[in-house]
């Protein structure tokens, strides 16, 4: 048996164990599959190691950052993030990418206009990491916003009209909307959004988060992340199948 999995916290709802049964099932990979390990400490992910027949991981919310001291090698790109969601297993031991900056990118780039030139990015955690990395390879300045304040970034109480206004790329990378809780939105000045706006929301369950919702209201472009997400698993497969 060739097993796969997701590494992370509270990850029932998970995409990838659906997405990956299906592909294997697709696939005629009868002998292959996914599963979800859900640990409440990074600790803990020294049992999931050493388990039997592992040949590949996912890592979502909340040990992007906290699993590369496990690692033994990191892909040049997954080090300059500083950020992990794809672990192969190889001869040599674990080697962690990032495949989040991938999808984010082949996701983003089809809604990108030319007044895309400032962003906000919502949240600070390791998704953020990968999307700020696209960014700056895009040549669109972010900037993120925490609910602490740390130079060089905004906190939710720092939004105004003209901030708001000036950047007109405004990604969610935080989970606040994510089902149940689908009331939930980021705490920013949503009547100051207009037509120019780009809104994507990282989260895609449900498919319109409130946050998108708002923007649509407000005549701006919205997104969420499945496509990314998509992406970001077909990425995590190439390389787990690299020799």
């Amino acid at each position: 048996m060739n097993r796969y999995g997701l590494l992370g916290k509270n990850i029932s709802y998970s995409f990838s164990q659906g997405y990956f049964t299906q592909k294997f099932k697709d696939l005629g990979l009868p002998d292959h599959s996914y599963e979800n390990f859900d640990i409440q400490h990074i600790d803990d992910f020294k049992e999931v190691l050493a388990q039997e027949n592992l040949k590949g991981l996912n890592v979502t919310i909340p040990y992007k950052q906290d699993v590369i001291p496990f690692l033994d090698e990191l892909d040049p790109k997954a080090a300059q993030i500083g950020a992990v969601n794809t672990i192969q297993f190889t001869e040599k031991g674990l080697k962690g990418f990032n495949t989040d900056a991938f999808g984010f990118r082949t996701s983003l780039e089809p809604f990108l206009k030319t007044h895309h030139t400032k962003a906000l990015i919502l949240g600070t955690g390791g998704a953020s990491k990968a999307v700020r990395f696209v960014l700056n390879e895009l040549g669109i300045v972010g900037t993120y916003v925490s609910r602490s304040n740390k130079e060089g970034q905004y906190t939710y109480d720092n939004l105004n009209e003209d901030i708001i206004r000036e950047n007109t790329l405004i990604i969610n990378c935080t989970p606040l909307g994510t089902y149940p809780n689908i009331e939930d939105k980021p705490n920013i000045p949503y009547e100051c959004i207009g037509t120019d706006h780009l809104l994507y929301d990282l989260i895609y369950n449900p498919e319109q988060t409130s946050f998108l919702a708002e923007g649509e209201a407000r005549g701006a472009t919205t997104t969420n992340g499945l496509k990314m997400l998509q992406q970001q698993a077909e990425k995590a497969w190439e390389i787990w199948n690299q020799g």
